[in-house]
């Protein structure tokens, strides 16, 4: 197994020396995809509220509130199935909860929020794990959790009584009253006309930490923070968040389906070696290459079409292809200091190790067990016999029953010891 092993492990390093380097058109495919990327964010994506993908998006999401407000009971009567404002009422009557603040008001004017941001500087409405946290803290606690310039606010809300019977039941419905929750949210209010405010992109909420920076909009100064809830309130949320990622999946998909084809058809490896994984490295280059191509694509348009608008860039800017390429480099460079590199070698020998502890155990089914006990028996049986032996005369005898029992040929021809006083005889063994 071992041998195994040591062989499989200098195979890799071969192909790793051989296979896993860039040649010229492993470069001009990553780059060609990552252009096609960034055509579709330019023409397709854009803006928010003037986005051809945005609005196929904004649909999908619509349609996935009125199948969910149906699963939830909703029975719409007068021709009234795709009507997306009457499945949104449904389920805000189903999830009401304590910490849907929307006005200034509603909080002791303690900060500056409408409806229009309020599902973004109130945490527990973040499609998260940081907005599940924050949702489950606040029913157990009958508080609201909110961000707002930086800072962490917490206010004291109406009496709310989570339903169970104890600590993981009451904990199941706290979860289940968030998800709730944020499909009711996702798609806008119920009394929406337009296009209403949705859900933040997952993690976008702690751009409300980012109370630093300066930048002129509209002749005031704001921060990062501020921007960020500006970008919110023109639609920059979780719906527009999911026609930006449409650019980014396309250039994927397909720098891993041409990095697949060329090394199965090209380079003839075995279809394993033809599955895209982070353990090979001209694949990392390739992503890292194509996704930086369509950022650069998506900054050039942004800095051109915002006209030095801080708050039109944003808009512009491919949050999801940016966050990707970021998080590309950062493994990349783990990587590279051996950080990641020896946790995957860690890995990939475990695997092999299973794989070959599999084919072991694939032999061993093969084993006839009925027949393995009967020939154990019998050794068992010989043992025994040989330990209750005393002298070489009984030990003779045993041997002379073992051969004419196993039915085995005997190397000599009558008796032995007349045998083996003929000088001219010798031991024939079959």
């Amino acid at each position: 197994m071992y041998e195994g092993l040591i062989k499989s492990n200098k195979e890799d390093q071969e192909l790793l020396l051989k296979k896993d380097k860039c040649d010229k058109y492993d470069y001009l495919a990553a780059v060609g995809c990552g252009i096609i990327g960034g055509l579709m964010d330019v023409f397709l994506v854009g803006a928010p509220k003037n986005s051809v993908l945005g609005g196929w998006t904004d649909q999908q999401v619509d349609y996935a509130v009125i199948a969910f407000s149906k699963k939830m009971g909703w029975n719409p009567r007068g021709g009234n199935d795709d009507n997306v404002n009457l499945a949104i009422l449904n389920l805000e009557k189903q999830s009401m909860i304590n910490y849907d603040q929307r006005y200034s008001s509603d909080i002791g004017d303690t900060f500056n929020m409408s409806t229009k941001n309020h599902h973004m500087k109130s945490l527990s409405h973040s499609p998260d794990i940081v907005g599940l946290f924050f949702s489950v803290l606040d029913q157990f606690t009958n508080t609201a959790t909110f961000i707002d310039n930086g800072q962490l606010i917490r206010i004291e809300t109406e009496h709310y009584e989570l339903q169970g019977s104890n600590f993981i039941s009451k904990l199941f419905c706290g979860v289940v009253n968030w998800f709730k929750h944020l499909m009711s949210d996702v798609a806008g209010s119920s009394s929406s006309t337009e296009r209403g405010s949705g859900i933040v992109i997952p993690f976008y909420e702690l751009f409300g930490l980012c109370n630093f920076g300066s930048f002129t909009l509209d002749q005031q100064n704001m921060t990062i923070a501020e921007i960020a809830v500006k970008a919110f309130e023109s639609g920059y949320d979780f719906r527009f968040g999911m026609a930006q990622a449409i650019p980014v999946i396309v250039t994927e998909l397909a720098i891993r389906l041409i990095w697949a084809l060329r090394r199965r058809f090209q380079y003839h490896l075995p279809l394993k070696e033809c599955i895209p994984s982070r353990r090979h490295a001209d694949l990392r280059v390739m992503l890292l290459l194509g996704n930086g191509t369509l950022c650069v694509i998506d900054g050039i348009d942004a800095a051109i079409r915002s006209g030095g608008n801080i708050l039109l860039f944003v808009l512009r800017l491919n949050l999801i292809a940016w966050f990707r390429f970021i998080m590309l480099v950062l493994k990349e460079v783990c990587i590279r200091i051996g950080f990641k590199g020896s946790i995957d070698r860690v890995i990939e020998a475990y695997q092999r190790i299973n794989e070959a502890l599999l084919s072991y155990l694939h032999e061993l089914e093969k084993i006839d067990i009925d027949l393995f006990k009967t020939e154990t028996e019998k050794y068992n049986r010989l043992v025994t016999a040989c330990q209750n032996i005393d002298t070489p005369e009984q030990l003779n005898v045993l041997l002379l029953d073992i051969y004419n029992a196993a039915d085995i040929e005997k190397p000599w021809k009558g008796d032995f010891d007349e045998h083996m006083s003929n000088k001219d005889s010798f031991l024939v063994f079959e």
